[in-house]
């Protein structure tokens, strides 16, 4: 009797841990920020960990301006792929999905939206910042509008507005997503517990053809968030914190140059600028731009060496602007205003410009410590100073050897021209006057 109570419980126990196993699973990823390699591999780890605990339904919410056509293609293979549906929701209110994140609302096994939020302008652009010509901006356009038709297509959507968000740089809100004929989207939805209750016993249709039934009634929902790596390298993959990690390097780097030991500077620079180089290996990188504030650099410097009446310094700030422009028009769907540069590179310019002539300024000033201060220094001769002979002067309150190449009275002002150990060079105060004076 006692075993049989003490198992009586059992039953009851694994009936309710089975009930809580049998729940849907939905595994939910956020991502909002620009599509980058860095956004691929958390899309991609994102997919894998759902495919490996056998949710039943995979929700991607994406708010993203646009970003890179490779990294894409790149997360649009590994949707395709996934065991489980995914669902892409545009959310929430007052979000888009712009450029690259219109291709992945279009590839999704189900696309969702938010009230108030809209889709498309993707056209694509030079990654590069350098300028295309017709013919091959007409090339990339149809390419991309040939990929997203293809995905319009397989997913049952509407392939001419598909079409025409590339080739026109059209964009949809919610409502005219889902009232086109047919419908860009599947439905509208405020949030993800709501999105999960519409999903509800819904049929999707596969990339390859296959439906599956969905179930997410009282779904388990896992989050996924980004490790603290991908969301720093996220951070500074932004062309504008690129930029200024660029700037302030080169500004901490040439500061160092023109004041070795101050040490602060030199690795502040080193620091910002190995992590602009890594954000400027994730991004398209224009190479025109680059050599322009190369070039503004090197004028700025001049510009402190050679008299030119700021004719220098202007044209290293023109350049600098103009590769700052070129620069950081990397990234398709996202733009450095002029707002944003103008300032920054001006800056840039008087701040280099003025610690510049302060080092100069620093460099000119005699010295203040050790033997070579007294040169230049006047004093009087103690004892008479004969040419090949030595003699000692007063100066600066001490006594010091002397040697002269003429012949020096007592009391005789003499002005010292070098220092040769303990022994003094020195000359008469009027003839090195009249010296300078000629």
């Amino acid at each position: 009797m006692l075993v049989g109570l003490c198992l009586w419980p059992a039953p009851q126990f694994a009936q309710s841990a089975r009930a809580a196993a049998e729940k849907p699973l939905a595994v939910v990823a956020e991502f909002d920020g620009i599509i980058h390699p860095i956004a691929t591999e958390y899309f991609v780890e994102a997919i894998t960990q759902a495919d490996a605990s056998g949710a039943d339904v995979v929700v991607i919410v994406l708010r993203t301006p646009g970003g890179l056509l490779d990294s894409t293609r790149d997360i649009v293979s590994r949707l395709i792929t996934s065991r489980a549906p995914v669902v892409v929701f545009v959310g929430p209110s007052g979000a888009r999905a712009a450029s690259a994140g219109f291709i992945l609302t279009i590839a999704a096994d189900v696309a969702v939206m938010a009230p108030g939020t809209h889709i498309g302008a993707a056209h694509p652009v030079s990654g590069t910042g350098e300028p295309t010509d017709t013919v091959t901006a007409t090339k990339a356009a149809e390419d991309v509008a040939a990929y997203v038709r293809s995905l319009a297509e397989a997913r049952k959507r509407n392939v001419e507005l598909a079409a025409e968000a590339v080739m026109k740089s059209r964009a949809f809100t919610d409502s005219e997503a889902l009232g086109a004929s047919p419908p860009l989207i599947d439905f509208v939805a405020r949030d993800v517990p709501e999105l999960l209750r519409m999903l509800e016993g819904r049929t999707v249709r596969r990339f390859d053809g296959s439906t599956v039934t969905v179930h997410t009634a009282n779904a388990v929902i896992q989050k996924i968030e980004m490790s603290r790596r991908q969301r720093f390298l996220s951070a500074i993959a932004d062309p504008q914190i690129a930029y200024i990690l660029l700037t302030l390097g080169l500004l901490g780097l040439t500061v160092e140059f023109w004041n070795p030991g101050a040490i602060a500077p030199g690795v502040a620079g080193g620091v910002c600028l190995l992590l602009a180089f890594f954000a400027l290996q994730i991004l398209p990188v224009s190479t025109t731009g680059i050599l322009l504030i190369v070039f503004g650099l090197a004028l700025l410097i001049l510009e402190l060496k050679v008299p030119s009446f700021g004719v220098l310094g202007i044209g290293g700030t023109v350049s600098l602007v103009l590769g700052s422009v070129m620069m950081t028009r990397t990234v398709p769907g996202v733009s450095v205003p002029l707002r944003f540069i103008i300032p920054v590179a001006v800056s840039f310019a008087g701040i280099l410009l003025f610690l510049g002539r302060l080092a100069l300024q620093s460099q000119r000033q005699r010295p203040v410590m050790g033997a070579d201060t007294l040169i230049g220094l006047q004093g009087r001769a103690r004892t008479p100073v004969v040419p090949g002979g030595e003699g000692q002067i007063d100066i600066r309150g001490e006594i010091w050897r002397a040697e002269s190449a003429v012949a020096l009275e007592p009391g005789t002002a003499v002005r010292v021209l070098a220092v040769n150990g303990l022994t003094l060079m020195v000359e008469p105060a009027g003839a090195a006057t009249r010296q300078g004076a000629d």
